[in-house]
């Protein structure tokens, strides 16, 4: 049987944004046939929020807030055109439907809320809207904190007032944390104050790969003693240092060693496609039922099936319901 996956985070809508394309024939990573070829169960499609000198670099002109309702628009419009194929889902009980049906799931999560800018009624339009992970940061500060760095003072900055707000206000409406981007001063003042399990979207084990955007053997124990997962990233230089290739072993190496410090329960997909620019291995998404088969082979069938999905679903029932 091919496997099934929970992936945890792609730029996909940026690209399409950037290449005036629609899902049908986006030229990345992810379109609706890799999707289904590499036995997507679930896909999370981030509405990436580019601000300061990366938004000009990118040539984005809105400000955040107007982009954020854009690229919602965005995927509201691409999920409506392919009912057949793909839907969108908001609670546990449509991606059941869905999977019933053989349709692939696609969820809205936000990377970096400097769009929220203080404001906690923007929270509960982006929850109206679909939205169910919020990163917390990007590479920038924000209303919520500040990024990760690779300054140990900078690194070690946590979560500002209205961050500690805006965390216990995710919580009531049942929306996921995510620490991916996040200083470790933020890391773990979200592992002291979040009520439920939170998760690293699209990181890596830090100690395989000197990283900040990696996470330490402490970070990863204290993530799976809180029942979260850590979505392992395919971008090469997390995986290995100055790596330009992400070859499917350094994946399992990763996952292993994520298995090894934070308990199998923690190990997640977390691809970042069509938000990173190495070559990979299995290519794109289509490439992804071979990489499940050499982990079925490395962890066992039981373990593979935690790590596709279940261990994601999990955390997803728990928090979003």
């Amino acid at each position: 049987m091919k496997p099934t996956f929970i992936d945890l985070h792609c730029d996909t809508l940026l690209t399409m944004r950037q290449e005036n394309c629609g899902l049908d024939n986006a030229p990345g990573h992810i379109d609706l046939d890799k999707l289904a070829n590499g036995g997507s169960m679930l896909q999370c499609f981030a509405d990436f929020i580019p601000s300061h000198d990366f938004a000009e670099k990118i040539g984005v002109s809105e400000e955040p807030w107007d982009f954020f309702l854009q690229q919602t628009e965005r995927f509201e419009r691409e999920t409506a055109r392919f009912p057949d194929r793909l839907r969108p889902v908001r609670r546990m009980e449509e991606l059941r439907q869905n999977r019933a049906l053989g349709l692939v799931s696609a969820m809205l999560t936000v990377e970096d809320a400097a769009c929220v800018d203080g404001k906690l009624e923007r929270l509960h339009i982006m929850y109206d809207r679909g939205v169910r992970i919020i990163a917390l940061t990007w590479n920038y500060e924000n209303c919520i904190g500040f990024p990760n760095s690779p300054d140990p003072a900078l690194h070690a900055k946590g979560l500002k007032e209205f961050g500690f707000e805006m965390l216990e206000e995710m919580g009531r409406l049942g929306m996921l944390a995510d620490v991916s981007h996040l200083s470790e001063g933020g890391f773990w003042d979200v592992a002291r104050e979040n009520k439920k399990p939170f998760i690293a979207s699209h990181s890596c084990a830090r100690a395989l790969c000197d990283h900040s955007r990696n996470l330490t053997d402490e970070q990863l124990r204290a993530l799976g003693d809180r029942g979260g997962v850590c979505g392992v990233n395919f971008y090469s230089r997390f995986l290995r240092p100055d790596a330009a290739y992400t070859a499917n072993e350094d994946i399992l190496r990763h996952m292993e060693y994520i298995a090894n410090h934070a308990g199998i329960e923690a190990v997640a997909f977390g691809s970042d496609f069509d938000g990173i620019d190495c070559t990979l291995e299995m290519r794109d998404y289509g490439g992804l039922a071979h990489l499940g088969e050499l982990i079925a082979d490395r962890f066992g069938s039981d373990n593979a099936e935690k790590i596709f999905y279940r261990n994601t679903l999990r955390v997803f029932t728990d928090v979003i319901g």
